[in-house]
């Protein structure tokens, strides 16, 4: 077996050595080429876009849905102690939750989801800390009406740190007041989330402002985080096994819409891009018929020596392969470099359109130059932080490699469609 592949690859050296030059050359380097920026393409959209989703879905699991959620628990410190001796539970936040109407400066109004909070939960959940960030004041929960509003909805109601705010309408339990004004409290921090829901519609209290205000017949929730998010199922089931009583969900069960939207829109824009290597496939395939129509003398040649068709249409696989390999590996190291690199990618492309579009209005239309500015969106685009999956790298790398093999094969199945007599003779 060792022998057979080391004839192989020398017979296929020995035809690459030959084209070097001319127009199968010439197609076999396209054909690499094509290659090469179908995978460097896929691996810098499919981070760019791995970033720009995981946004979305870091702030809602971290923020807003957590891993798993349990209700019903009735033994508190008995659920935490058992939470606590599992290694791979990182944190676990009690929490209330209700809607209601908050009313700002001016009577401006607007609806609200509450959330009551334990005041350390920024040191005990760091996932928290690190996706909800405060851009004005602190979060401080420790004294009492204290609340922390969203940027947009602390904007809708035209408040600031140190204003009141009164939450008007609550849903609660039956021993809670409907409508009531005498639930006011100061604004002690606003801050800013990756997504733009909760930034418009939370606000955070402590545990015991939401005790008081949400009435005794509120569900106390226990949003659990695990160390990795796709073993929420595991999880669920064996906390379900140590506490039958509890009502676990994951946060597969929230936003599920919204997550699946998410995995279409990336799933759709793998299949535009995958179209690139079936150019690229269809182009090597035309290039492998061609050349083993102009290879027939050495097929037979090759034949007639003792070689089987298996191993003279190895030879043609083989060099499908090195296409493929030639072109996925440069476009392997290129993605990802600038998918490391994509803050500067967007930077440099903003600074290029500016002097381009600089350059046409000062030739034709120089009035026009003092209104012109950088795009501002390249901007925004730059700071989304580019998301690199190995597994999916990986997936790209070799289906670029398997397009050239695929077309390779399929163009060489009938490599000694003639027989050698008939070439011989007709040569």
């Amino acid at each position: 077996m060792t022998k057979g592949f080391k004839w192989v690859y020398f017979v296929s050296r020995r035809l690459s050595r030959v084209d070097r030059k001319g127009r199968t050359a010439v197609t076999s380097t396209l054909a690499s080429l094509g290659v090469c920026f179908g995978v460097m393409a896929l691996i810098v959209v499919m981070s760019v876009m791995n970033g720009f989703q995981m946004n979305f879905i870091d702030a809602i699991m971290e923020v807003n849905s957590y891993h798993l959620r349990a209700e019903n628990v009735s033994e508190e410190w008995e659920f935490f102690d058992w939470t606590a001796s599992e290694k791979n539970i990182t944190s676990v936040t009690p929490f209330y939750e209700a809607q209601g109407l908050m009313v700002g400066t001016g009577s401006r109004q607007t609806a609200a989801l509450i959330r009551a909070l334990p005041p350390e939960v920024m040191e005990d959940d760091p996932g928290f800390k690190k996706e909800l960030s405060i851009i004005s004041g602190r979060f401080n929960l420790k004294d009492e009406n204290s609340i922390i509003l969203g940027n947009t909805l602390a904007k809708n109601l035209g408040v600031h740190v140190g204003s009141k705010v009164s939450i008007l309408a609550l849903s609660g339990s039956s021993d809670v007041s409907l409508l009531s004004q005498d639930r006011v409290f100061i604004v002690r921090g606003i801050f800013f989330t990756g997504y733009s829901d909760i930034n418009s519609a939370y606000a955070f209290i402590s545990l015991s402002d939401g005790e008081r205000y949400f009435g005794s017949g509120a569900k106390k929730t226990y949003g659990i985080k695990v160390s990795d998010s796709n073993h929420d199922s595991f999880f669920a089931h064996k906390i379900s096994t140590a506490f039958p009583e509890a009502k676990i969900t994951t946060w597969r069960d929230y936003n599920r819409s919204f997550f699946g939207a998410l995995r279409v829109e990336k799933n759709i824009l793998l299949l535009l891009v995958l179209l690139i290597f079936l150019v690229v496939a269809v182009n090597i395939y035309n290039a492998m018929r061609r050349l083993v129509f102009e290879r027939r003398e050495e097929i037979a040649v090759l034949s007639a020596l003792g070689g089987s068709k298996a191993q003279i249409r190895s030879v043609f696989v083989m060099q499908g392969f090195m296409t493929g390999f030639l072109g996925a590996l440069p476009g392997l190291l290129l993605g990802l470099f600038l998918s490391v690199n994509m803050k500067t990618v967007f930077e440099i492309v903003s600074k290029a359109q500016y002097y381009a579009q600089y350059l046409m209005l000062a030739v034709f239309s120089p009035e026009r130059v003092s209104y012109l500015s950088e795009n501002s969106m390249y901007a925004v685009y730059a700071d989304i932080p580019a998301r690199i999956f190995p597994l999916e790298v990986c997936m790209i790398f070799f289906f670029g490699i398997f397009s050239s093999l695929f077309a390779a094969s399929l163009a060489s199945r009938n490599v000694l469609k003639s027989t050698v007599t008939e070439v011989l003779r007709n040569e």
